[in-house]
């Protein structure tokens, strides 16, 4: 099967690394020193004994290209870039499973594809979301950083293009399920991410330090204000199991740093936008208050803003 993994950051290269291994023909799009990389020496994937994985590594689609299904793994604030990009370099419509953080993935989504010549570009759109934990040590040098779970929906209109990846994936070596509530996952993901990211990515801990005071007070605030956020949208949890699984992602991953710390430390633009961001518009429309959340965004962007002036 002909796989694009766009979007060659951590998790891109490992989800293309391991489709690779597992036989399918795998062309991931990155940046350029990415690319230069994988081209001068394959990619890298780092464990106790260094192993190099051979595939394609693209700037930019050509055009015409073709492919059986695309895995989406772009940051947030790049998804509706990325459909331009696709859509204008495949002539053919394909399925693309879009596998991002936070609230409002689809829309953005589907109006790059649009943008870029797919009229009917909603029926080739596919939720997913993911826990599976990596590092880019350096351009084409992936480290798997434990393990995870691919959570797939459906899309009524291909409802085959979840059966090849999930099939695909769990050949690879991942957990995977299919869901028809995929919209529940994403809000899921999202309770969890809205409390560990912005307090790991503030005070620049990994996520075990997230069950210690102070921060552990913080998460708990960001998590109470999501799940009233996710019940006025129509999605209730129980607030001691969002709590328990919080801290059951913070114990597991406990010496991993998460998404948006590397990205704060790495001088990159984060995605507190699509997490904490788009639940703070959505408690505002619900008139809920969202001390923390706010609190929380106006760090993290203060973080960005500090580390985009040192460098």
């Amino acid at each position: 099967m002909r796989v694009i993994v766009f979007g060659a950051g951590a998790v891109g290269s490992r989800f293309g690394a391991a489709l690779a291994d597992a036989g399918q023909e795998v062309t991931l799009v990155g940046r350029p020193a990415y690319v230069a990389a994988v081209a001068a020496h394959g990619l890298v994937v780092r464990s106790e004994s260094d192993r190099q994985v051979g595939l394609r590594a693209w700037e930019v689609l050509p055009p015409g290209t073709s492919a059986d299904l695309v895995l989406l793994t772009v940051k947030s604030y790049d998804v509706r870039a990325a459909g331009i990009a696709l859509a204008t370099a495949l002539p053919s419509p394909t399925p693309v499973f879009a596998l991002q953080n936070g609230l409002g993935i689809e829309p953005d989504l589907i109006e790059g594809l649009r943008s870029g010549g797919w009229a009917d570009a909603a029926q080739w759109v596919v939720r997913g979301v993911h826990t599976v934990p990596a590092r880019l040590v350096a351009p084409g040098v992936v480290q798997p950083t434990g393990t995870g779970e691919v959570v797939l929906g459906r899309n009524p209109a291909i409802p085959e293009a979840t059966e090849r990846l999930r099939d695909a994936l769990a050949a690879a070596g991942f957990a995977v399920r299919v869901t028809d509530d995929i919209a529940r996952e994403v809000w899921r993901k999202v309770l969890v991410n809205a409390a560990i990211n912005p307090v790991t990515g503030d005070h620049g801990i990994p996520n075990g330090r997230l069950v210690e005071e102070p921060w552990r007070g913080q998460a708990k605030a960001l998590l109470a204000e999501a799940l009233q956020v996710a019940a006025a949208e129509g999605f209730r949890f129980e607030p001691a199991e969002a709590e328990q699984a919080v801290f059951g992602v913070a114990r597991a991953t406990a010496s991993n740093r998460s998404s948006m710390l590397e990205d704060v430390e790495r001088g990159r633009r984060t995605e507190v936008d699509s997490i904490s961001g788009a639940l703070l518009a959505l408690g505002r429309r619900h008139g809920l208050p969202m001390t923390a959340t706010e609190r929380a965004i106006v760090r993290i962007r203060t973080r960005e803003a500090e580390r985009n002036a040192a460098r």
